[in-house]
This record gives C-alpha cells, sequence and structure tokens, in this order.
C-alpha cells in the first residue's frame, strides 16, 4: 500500500514517549512536534496505532494542505480533496479547527466553509449532502491553520483514544488513562518491577501497569471512527485485532499494587479493574497512605495526589506533601517515587531532592512529574510520620542521601 501521513495528539510532555511506542509498531519517518508525532505509513499501520497506542489521544490522517490568505482559499482548497473517495453523503460530519498564529479573524466562520466545501463536493458527485452532527458524528473533518497554511486531516479514530472503555467511574478527578500509561513509561516502570499507587483513586494507574504486563491492547474493545472511511480493510482491521487477542496473556498475581483510604472509592477502583480483565493482577488495600508500607525490597511508587484544584483546599493538601515525604524516607528505602502535582509549592513542602521534573497536562491542568530517588539510609534516627518537622539531613549534598559512618 502507498505510503500516506498522520499525526497522533498526545499530552503534552508525551510526544518523546509517543514516537517510541510509535517506532516500535513500524511508524516511518517520524518526527516529534509540541503536542504529538507527525509519522509515515500505510493504512494497516494507522489500524495498528489506534488498536495498540497507549499514549495517543488521536489518529489523524492527512488528507490536503494548501497556501491561504483568506478563508474561501480554504474553501477552495478544501473543495479539491476527494471527499467521496473516503465517505458517502449518508454519513454524518463534524467539523473542527485550530490553529497558531492565523490571521484570520474568525475559525468560526472558517469551520462553516469547510463544512460548505464538504457538502458542495459530496451534492455535486451524489446529488445530495451529508448532515452535520456535533455530537455523534460518522466523520470527523479536523483543520489546523498556521500563518499561512491550511492542512485538513480525518480522524482515525473517532472517541479519544484514552477511553478505553473499561472505567465505571472517573471518581472526583480521573486521570487520564493515557497519560496514566505514559508516566508509567517516563519512570522507566517495566513488567514484574514491584508498582505501588498509595493513593489509587478509581484505580488509573493499576489498570493501565497490569493491561501493559498482560499485553492487553488498549483498543480491543471499541470502535473507530476509520470503520466508516471507505479506504480502510475491515478484514484486515479483524485480522490485526485477532493476532493481538492471541497475544495477550491470562490474568495471573502481578506485583502491582493500590491502596486508598475511602471504600467507596476502592470499590470503583475494582470494578475498573474487573472491567479491564485485570482484577486478577493487582492486589488492593483499604488504608491511609500514611500506613503504608513496601511491599517490596525495591520498585516504583506512582501517585496523584489530591492537589488543591481537585479538593478545592491548597492548605488541605500541602499540608500532606510533609508527612508524605517522610513516609517515603523511612519506609520505602530503595524506591522510586514519582509525584504527579499541579502545585509548585510540592518541592518545598515535601522536604525532599527532586531527580526530575517534567511538566504534563492532566486535560488543561498543567503539572509536573516530580522524581524522587529514595537511597537507603537516608534517616539516621526514626521518628513517627507527620510530625511537621523538617527532616534531619544525612548530607549535605541530598536529603536522600546516604550517611558515612
Amino acid at each position: 500500500m502507498p505510503a500516506e501521513c498522520f499525526f497522533a495528539t498526545c499530552p503534552r510532555g508525551l510526544e518523546s514517549a509517543l514516537e517510541r511506542e510509535l517506532s516500535a509498531i513500524g511508524a516511518q519517518r517520524t518526527q516529534v512536534r509540541p503536542g504529538g508525532v507527525a509519522f509515515c505509513g500505510d493504512l494497516t499501520l494507522a489500524i495498528r496505532a489506534n488498536l495498540e497506542s497507549r499514549v495517543a489521544s488521536r489518529i489523524l490522517w492527512r488528507v490536503g494542505e494548501g497556501r491561504y490568505t483568506s478563508a474561501e482559499d480554504i474553501y477552495a482548497g478544501a473543495r479539491t480533496l476527494s471527499w467521496a473517495d473516503w465517505f458517502g453523503p449518508e454519513r454524518t460530519i463534524r467539523v473542527d479547527v485550530s490553529a497558531i498564529d492565523s490571521p484570520l479573524r474568525s475559525l468560526d466562520f472558517v469551520t462553516l466553509r469547510i463544512k460548505d466545501a464538504v457538502c458542495d463536493k459530496l451534492r455535486d458527485l451524489s446529488g445530495s449532502r451529508p448532515s452535520v452532527d456535533t455530537a455523534r458524528p460518522d466523520v470527523r473533518v479536523r483543520a489546523f491553520l498556521d500563518s499561512k497554511r491550511w492542512t485538513m486531516y480525518l480522524d482515525t479514530s473517532g472517541d479519544p483514544l484514552f477511553k478505553r472503555t473499561w472505567r465505571e467511574s472517573g471518581g472526583i478527578a480521573p486521570l487520564r488513562e493515557n497519560l496514566a500509561a505514559g508516566i508509567l513509561m517516563l519512570s522507566g516502570w517495566m513488567p514484574g518491577v514491584p508498582l505501588l499507587d498509595p493513593m489509587c483513586g478509581s484505580g488509573t494507574f493499576l489498570v493501565e501497569a497490569a493491561q501493559m504486563s498482560l499485553l492487553r491492547a488498549p483498543g480491543l474493545k471499541r470502535d473507530f471512527a476509520f470503520q466508516k472511511l471507505r479506504p480502510f480493510d475491515l478484514k484486515t482491521f479483524q485480522q490485526a485485532k485477532s493476532a493481538l487477542q492471541a497475544r495477550a496473556l491470562p490474568a495471573r498475581p502481578l506485583p502491582i499494587f493500590g491502596r486508598d483510604r475511602d471504600p467507596s472509592v476502592l470499590e470503583f477502583a475494582r470494578q475498573n479493574l474487573k472491567n479491564a480483565g485485570v482484577a486478577e493482577a493487582v492486589q488492593l488495600r483499604c488504608g491511609d497512605v500514611l500506613d503504608a508500607t513496601a511491599p517490596a525490597p525495591e520498585g516504583v511508587i506512582v501517585v496523584n495526589p489530591p492537589y488543591g484544584i481537585r479538593l478545592g483546599d491548597a492548605a488541605q493538601s500541602r499540608a500532606l506533601y510533609p508527612k508524605l515525604g517522610d513516609l517515603l524516607k523511612r519506609r520505602f528505602a530503595g524506591w522510586r517515587a514519582f509525584i504527579l502535582s499541579a502545585d509548585a509549592e510540592l518541592p518545598k513542602a515535601i522536604h525532599l531532592q527532586t531527580s526530575r521534573r517534567t511538566p504534563l497536562f492532566n486535560g488543561a491542568i498543567e503539572c509536573r512529574l516530580y522524581e524522587y530517588r529514595m537511597v537507603p539510609g537516608s534517616l539516621r534516627k526514626e521518628r513517627s510520620i507527620g510530625e511537621g518537622r523538617r527532616p534531619e539531613r544525612a548530607s549535605k549534598r541530598s536529603p536522600n542521601c546516604p550517611t558515612r559512618s
């Protein structure tokens, strides 16, 4: 099949992880760009990317581009495209436009003119026009404008790819599934390494880690927009699904641990794990984060604590951080901890040396992923968690460094 060009979108900060993921399934000429990765391949690759990518939000198929100075230039360019090769007037459509540095004042008007171009072209060829459905369209046309050029895409995904279909309830502020998967990749965690989420909420980290460990492709139980686009071979789609289903491992106990102090929230996590088919793989326990103990000599902790935006009380969340820092130093020597937070005061409040800070977005919320390496022997004296005093430093270089006798 001839090579096509695509753009996979993802949460900001996960572009490099997405590029590695796409390259692993055969993407060619990958280019990291803000908010995603451009790549080339055949339509079968687009099918695989939709089924297998854990980090992508959407897979967009580039179908046209050109220069413009007005909305009418974009209309004329869009009307030259071969829309009838991709779908018929029986399909409902939706058009979305985004722009950076565009000189045009009204993106709503550009959206209208692109819709007109698609409908006019199909009417000329078939005698009828597609209807618009902004809620559940069959086909999503996406256009991007820079200062001089327009680029037109067909969305091959439909619903965002982070919608894996297993979520029973999001809880207060659920972590998006592809962000959770990306954080696991950024952490360097690998299947078989003990993983703990001591504030697991609805269990997003746990589900993603279990599915990664069991080689469960994230898109196996959902539908995609490409199923309604003419060029895509649905037999190829079924063959790709069958191959991924055959690769998947049966659920078994894994060193993946979750806890939460709220029994009702923990029940949501349990149901999500069941819906995802990985309930047997994860060990859940009800309990406060400050009572947690290490389930193994070393491993990875991932936690999305209730920062102020989620609670509506920044003071309450910041009061937790020193206690969390004490917990990590006392009970998790040998572990690496990764904390996602929108609170810029976290590094000061937690009283730990940050190994790395990675900017990320949880939906529209700008966050940082903080890495802490808990070196054995970081405290000379045991003391109770939550006393509120700054911990005694073991070394002038870092509060997490081992002492030397």
